[in-house]
């Protein structure tokens, strides 16, 4: 890791780890149909968006079942 990153607090890795345009789409579509839209940001980072979809996904999918 350069001497950058670690001064201006691993900006460099924090980059490198955003969520892809298609897991921001999925985040979006999923939060909108679950009522939580607060659950979409555009600064997630990829691990932090999987997370969030997944547990959507099965808060629907909770829903789904009644």
């Amino acid at each position: 890791m350069s001497a950058a990153a670690v001064r201006y607090g691993g900006v460099a890795e924090r980059l490198g780890g955003l969520m892809t345009r298609a897991q921001a789409l999925r985040l979006r579509s999923l939060a909108e149909e679950a009522y939580q839209p607060n659950q979409y940001a555009r600064d997630l980072t990829s691990e932090e968006a999987e997370r969030r979809i997944d547990a959507l996904k099965a808060e629907i999918a909770l829903a789904d079942s009644f």
